[in-house]
């Protein structure tokens, strides 16, 4: 069991920026989750793994596999509070979910640098 974070590096945010919608997008998918899956995710050590891609357009086909496979997933859209406009599409969550299932959709997108 693992859970994805996918972010947007074409947006230029800051670190901390980076950091914080990482976690919007954790938090809701968890707060999405069923109860046995997140229990088993929490046995298992609560792995999650953040990767980026380098366009709207690409996490865009990410939810789309998502929604072909019927994985967990939401996107995750910034209030414009600080860098970015109202409505910014920043991030991906997926899952938790099966490993198997998450490297299906995610296998070739590389780790966030």
């Amino acid at each position: 069991m693992k859970q994805v974070i996918v972010l947007r590096r074409d947006l230029q945010m800051s670190t901390g920026k980076l950091t914080v919608q990482a976690c919007h997008a954790s938090v809701a998918a968890v707060l999405g989750a069923k109860k046995a899956v997140l229990e088993s995710w929490n046995v298992e050590g609560q792995t999650k793994i953040v990767l980026e891609v380098n366009s709207l357009a690409e996490l865009q086909n990410l939810r789309t596999r998502c929604e072909q496979v019927g994985i967990l997933h939401v996107l995750i859209s910034d209030a414009g509070r600080t860098e970015l406009a109202p409505g910014t599409i920043t991030a991906l969550a997926i899952g938790p979910a099966d490993d198997l299932l998450i490297d299906k959709i995610t296998g070739s997108t590389p780790l966030l640098k």
